[in-house]
């Protein structure tokens, strides 16, 4: 590796010299102070860690086993006695796996209160493997999302062309009963092998009643005694995640009326062809989320037609109904624990407290962005109790996504996104889902709890005072040129590196900066300090985002990851960077330095 090569046109030939992986230049003082003569005794690496990393009920013993622990896997490394770390040993640490960004806590939040208290780790037309038109119905992304943690999967269910079956329709695909069952078997037995916490199935349910009661059948000989069923009335509250451990919980519109839907094409029949997006996920920067600076939704556009484009939700009534309430499927709205429900007179009624009753409430993106510029405090005040799922406007054809902080910032449990894609707002979702041990469930902060008359409810759109300051350090990074061909860059040169980092959470707080552009150069070393005033810390994420510049042409991507700035573990810390799917890279990592003053 001390020299690399680059062909250039068919005679011509580039040699660079290969820069080492060595320790900065703060990363070497440190060691000086904490070591003697070169070594860095067990007392001496447990100083450290309690002053530098603030790990501080570190015990001597923590650090001898954490030194053999890193000798052990370092036994290439030319360290003559395995009980002690030299400059390289400590340096190989320092950017290890032992050395994580997060704390390893677990589960650790209250999971006592009720679920409108949390919020909740969703996913959108959860049956899809690609596109939201034309890509197939299929198990394997409900599996693939149970696996990363998510605790809400959703289905459609449609009659099919004679009305007299159910289909999982979406674009020209319909799929039998067998593939329904298919699907919920698969929740069953994926549910709770990341997270033993309630798994929640949200059903868009256009169905006539006896379609619904042969959906009650599936759901019941299925689930059998997993399934939480409270009854048919409306719950006064919810109950907590903790009583709800490896309980499947069903949501929907309770059935009162069938709602003569549209016409549902038949296979192989060409659909009515929507609006596509003009924000598609498909450079190496992802989608960038909406800057939430100067107001809440700065992409929001009124005049699009949202009633033309948006997917039906089961809480949007039809008035060309067809069937009384008389024909209701009684074992289909016994098996509903979560009311969902949209009642007429505008977001005033919709956003309406109801004392002796919970319910979930679903609105669109847009909808959503329209409410919080007049609504917010009401917003806020209703998810206090009540259930809150936002979804994806229907123009998003190609699985794109919005900015999640919008509703989480407002209280939202269920801010539903397309997990089919990738981009950064999926990275927001995974990195705020990385806090609480990985559980899917979040606790809100308490000040979002609170309840109280209008001046006391928490408004995100107002500047409160900086709590705390997150000083951050990029040192360097490394592993690029094991994970990727060396002209994958740049055919003519080693990678021109630069990394984003900025936070994302209320308006206050959201910003985005960027170090300087490392020319030829693998293992770059910026050592470039930034700092980011935070007035709520409980909501802010970390976003870390590392980009190749290119003078011709897109910058290319290097990696990503994004972190619960609750959960910062202080000190110098590992970053794993992962790609755009939010796959951990082999190799790939920053060594960066965290610290609130």
């Amino acid at each position: 590796m001390s020299k690399q090569t680059y062909r250039v046109c068919f005679c011509f030939r580039r040699r660079f010299k290969m820069t080492a992986g060595e320790a900065p230049d703060e990363i070497k003082n440190l060691f000086d102070q904490y070591s003697e003569n070169g070594i860095m005794s067990p007392d001496h690496f447990q100083r450290f860690l309690i002053d530098v990393q603030k790990e501080v009920e570190t015990t001597r013993d923590d650090a001898q086993n954490i030194i053999e622990r890193c000798t052990s896997e370092l036994k290439h490394l030319n360290i003559f006695h395995r009980k002690v770390l030299n400059l390289e040993a400590f340096f190989k640490y320092l950017f290890s796996d032992l050395n994580p960004p997060l704390e390893s806590l677990g589960v650790h939040h209250d999971m006592s209160a009720p679920l409108s208290h949390y919020y909740i780790y969703t996913g959108h037309n959860s049956y899809l493997t690609g596109n939201q038109l034309s890509s197939d119905c299929s198990d394997v992304p409900i599996i693939q999302a149970l696996q990363r943690g998510v605790r809400v999967i959703e289905l459609d269910l449609w009659p099919n062309s004679s009305k007299d079956d159910i289909d999982v329709l979406h674009g020209r695909t319909l799929t039998t009963p067998v593939e329904l069952i298919k699907c919920l078997k698969s929740i069953k037995e994926h549910a709770f092998v990341t997270s033993e916490y309630p798994v929640v199935i949200t059903l868009e349910d256009h169905l006539p009643p006896h379609l619904q009661a042969k959906v009650a059948e599936m759901v019941t000989k299925t689930f059998g005694d997993i399934l939480f069923t409270p009854g048919p009335e409306c719950l006064k509250q919810f109950p907590s995640p903790e009583s709800l451990k490896k309980r499947i919980i069903i949501s929907t519109k309770p059935p009162k009326k069938y709602l003569k839907t549209k016409d549902v094409p038949k296979e192989g029949e060409p659909q009515k062809e929507k609006t596509s997006s003009n924000d598609k996920d498909t450079s190496a920067w992802g989608r960038e989320v909406s800057s939430l600076k100067g107001g809440i939704v700065t992409d929001y556009k009124p005049d699009l037609e949202e009633d033309s484009n948006e997917e039906e939700d089961p809480e949007d009534g039809d008035p060309k109904s067809t069937d009384s309430t008389q024909n209701i499927a009684p074992e289909y709205k016994n098996l509903i624990a979560i009311h969902a429900g949209k009642p007429k007179g505008g977001i005033d009624a919709c956003l309406e407290v109801d004392p002796e009753k919970v319910r979930r409430l679903s609105l669109s993106e847009q909808q959503l962005g329209k409410a919080v510029l007049t609504h917010g405090k009401q917003i806020v005040r209703f998810t206090q109790q009540n259930i809150l799922r936002v979804y994806p406007k229907g123009i998003r054809v190609d699985s794109s996504n919005y900015n999640p902080m919008i509703g989480w910032i407002h209280g939202a449990q269920m801010v539903a996104l397309n997990m089919q894609g990738y981009g950064r707002s999926l990275w927001l979702m995974h990195g705020m889902f990385r806090a609480n041990g990985g559980c899917g469930y979040v606790k809100k902060p308490d000040f979002m709890l609170k309840p109280g008359s209008d001046d006391q409810i928490f408004d995100p759109k107002v500047r409160l005072p900086v709590k705390t300051t997150l000083k951050v350090t990029v040192y360097m990074g490394e592993g690029w040129y094991y994970d990727f061909h060396h002209t994958h860059f740049d055919a003519y040169s080693p990678p021109d590196f630069y990394t984003r980092v900025g936070i994302a959470g209320v308006p206050a707080d959201t910003v985005m900066k960027k170090t300087k552009t490392l020319e030829d150069n693998w293992v770059p070393a910026w050592n470039e300090e930034f700092e980011f005033p935070l007035s709520v810390p409980e909501l802010a994420l970390l976003r870390i985002e590392v980009h190749e510049y290119d003078m011709s042409e897109k910058d290319d991507f290097g990696g990503q990851t994004c972190l619960p700035v609750a959960e910062l573990r202080k000190g110098i810390r590992a970053i794993p960077l992962r790609n755009v799917k939010g796959e951990k890279y082999k190799s790939v990592k920053l060594l960066m330095g965290f610290e609130f003053v």
